[in-house]
């Protein structure tokens, strides 16, 4: 048997979904990236309560979908542990495509916000891209294990970074909270917020709400 396994480059499309307009009155850009499961448009509702005519949200969409038993609704992932370094190129790629698309304005507010599986998409753009944004949020999600606080160097000394957890969290025990932890502090140093909050895998909506 000579089983061999080989690689093409071609084109694709894929779809995102935003919230709210994006007018002289908006303050706040938020690039929010859903967890595993999820798809773009639905995430968009834990935004919903934000002021509209100050919040402009842009969601992007995991390529890869597929069903969720047993109601067969379909869900949404970014990454696996197979071809990941390919993967996570195509899907820079069209985050790249998303922001030339939506041209947002360099002065106002930039908020990158990831959940779940999509903490280390967002930390994956912003290291391989270097974009600026004044809020980084990872919101119980693991930090990827080659980054290092040389990726992160170039962010202004302004920008926040937040870290959000659940303290009942059913997929981060003590062990994994304090290595998270751990690793969020040697990347963001003092620039580093930890949140804790009571409650288990679920997205915070009031923290969300007052992040700005």
């Amino acid at each position: 048997m000579n089983s061999q396994e080989k690689e093409i480059t071609y084109t694709t499309s894929n779809s995102y979904s935003t919230l709210n307009t994006l007018t002289k009155r908006t303050k706040t850009v938020w690039l929010v990236f859903h967890g595993m499961g999820y798809m773009s448009r639905y995430f968009l509702r834990y935004f919903k309560d934000l002021n509209s005519d100050e919040n402009y949200i842009i969601s992007p969409q995991a390529p890869s979908k597929y069903y969720i038993q047993p109601k067969m609704h379909v869900g949404a992932n970014w990454l696996t542990r197979d071809n990941t370094a390919t993967g996570m190129e195509n899907i820079l790629n069209y985050l790249d495509a998303v922001l030339e698309a939506e041209n947002i304005n360099k002065d106002l507010n930039l908020i990158v916000f990831g959940y779940s599986q999509g903490v280390s998409i967002a930390m994956r753009y912003l290291a391989k891209r270097n974009l600026q944004c004044h809020q980084l949020i990872l919101h119980s999600g693991g930090i990827p294990k080659e980054l290092d606080a040389e990726d992160f160097k170039y962010l202004s000394k302004d920008t926040k970074v937040k870290m959000i957890y659940g303290t009942e969290d059913e997929y981060l025990d003590e062990h994994r909270i304090q290595l998270e932890s751990e690793k969020a502090q040697s990347l963001f140093n003092d620039r580093l917020i930890v949140l804790p909050f009571a409650g288990k895998h679920e997205v915070n909506v009031e923290l969300i709400n007052n992040l700005v």
